[in-house]
């Protein structure tokens, strides 16, 4: 088992940045791959970001690639969310999540393939 804390949203304009953060405890951190999902109020939730257990692959929605930039600390028991150049439809609670290390692919977009989930931090996009 892993809970996870996310971090940092807040309202921000228009071409502004945003850093999230998700804090994990429980087992060890390393043993999971990461993702980030966002969903707005009437929406399907939608995929972000995921990333490996060890860093060393990533995979980003063609809505946020250029813009944003998934990160983690093992040591810190931490994955980050970098958010440049937000739009409005950023608007979203964004939520982290978390795999077991055993599954494949060790990066995946679809919700269902993950099994420990946030509560999620408001991320607001304003002009």
């Amino acid at each position: 088992q892993v809970q996870l804390v996310e971090s940092g949203g807040g309202l921000v304009q228009v071409g502004g940045s945003l850093r999230l953060s998700c804090a994990a405890s429980g087992r060890t951190f390393t043993y999971y791959h990461m993702g980030w999902f966002r969903q707005d109020p009437g929406k399907a939730r939608e995929f972000v970001t995921a990333i490996s257990w060890n860093g060393d692959s990533t995979s980003y929605a063609d809505s946020v690639k250029g813009r944003f930039t998934i990160s983690r600390e093992n040591a810190n028991n931490t994955v980050y969310l970098q958010m440049n150049s937000l739009k409005p439809e950023d608007t979203a609670v964004y939520y982290c999540a978390a795999r077991e290390l055993w599954k494949t692919p060790v990066v995946a977009s679809e919700d269902r393939k993950y099994d420990y989930w946030g509560q999620g931090t408001q991320v607001t996009v304003s002009s």
